[in-house]
């Protein structure tokens, strides 16, 4: 019961920041669990389907604001899903930990960009094709290299849609929406690996639903477009520390 009751307040913490960023926050929350004894089957399956849970309940207000993409998510779905097992095919002949020093590489690059880089704000909502062109190059590039790197491809299309000059609001919200499905894909795959602690799952599942509503109103309501970059820079520069110090302990 102290267990559950613990992960689930480091769920809510955790899900709150990160429903902002517009990523899934099983990244951090795997770790934690494993730390606090659940079994490593159980904490990624417990996991991904919190970033499922968090992200439908983020994406409801985000839809209702009109802040997702529709033209561009729905081509980055498509697109990635076809061509993420491409690239963990790819991944099989090449040196996992030159792949995951390159993707830091990337990530710190993507940091920086949101913290000091200031592109124009294009209306590329306005422009159908363009939706679509972007979407598909975005779908490919977050498709291959996460299953390349065996990471969430969110982490990937946030930073790149304001690097096109895609209001960061807007970038969080369309991005949001891509993570629910791609971690149900994740959460079948591992949830077959090993069972579900329905305790874990109900302090949990509480803690992830009221961190997204929280995250979701901050976002749409209280931040300006300066501070959800801002948030997104410090999250990626997080994912890079994180995965430096996997690589180097």
């Amino acid at each position: 019961m102290t267990t559950s009751l613990i992960a689930g307040l480091v769920t809510l913490l955790f899900t709150t920041l990160l429903t902002i960023a517009g990523v899934g926050a099983a990244f951090i929350l795997i770790p934690v669990f494993v730390a606090l004894g659940i079994d490593i089957h159980v904490a990624m399956a417990t996991a991904l389907l919190l970033n499922a849970i968090a992200m439908s309940f983020a994406s409801y207000r985000f839809i209702r604001a009109k802040l997702v993409l529709w033209k561009v998510a729905i081509p980055i779905l498509i697109v990635a899903t076809a061509l993420s097992p491409l690239g963990a095919w790819v991944s099989q002949g090449l040196p996992r930990d030159v792949l995951l020093w390159g993707f830091v590489g990337f990530l710190l690059f993507a940091a920086l960009m949101m913290l000091f880089y200031k592109p124009k704000e294009r209306e590329v909502e306005q422009s159908r094709g363009r939706q679509i062109a972007f979407g598909v190059a975005i779908g490919t590039f977050a498709g291959f290299f996460g299953g390349l790197l065996g990471v969430g491809g969110g982490n990937f299309i946030v930073p790149v849609l304001v690097w096109l000059g895609i209001n960061p609001k807007k970038a969080s919200a369309t991005t949001s929406f891509i993570v629910i499905f791609s971690s149900l894909s994740g959460f079948l795959g591992h949830a077959s690996l090993g069972g579900m602690s329905y305790g874990l799952l109900g302090f949990t599942a509480v803690g992830s639903a009221v961190g997204a509503v929280v995250g979701a109103w901050l976002m749409t309501e209280k931040l300006k477009r300066q501070h959800v970059k801002l948030i997104i820079g410090v999250v990626l520069l997080g994912i890079a520390a994180k995965m430096v110090w996997g690589l180097v302990t």
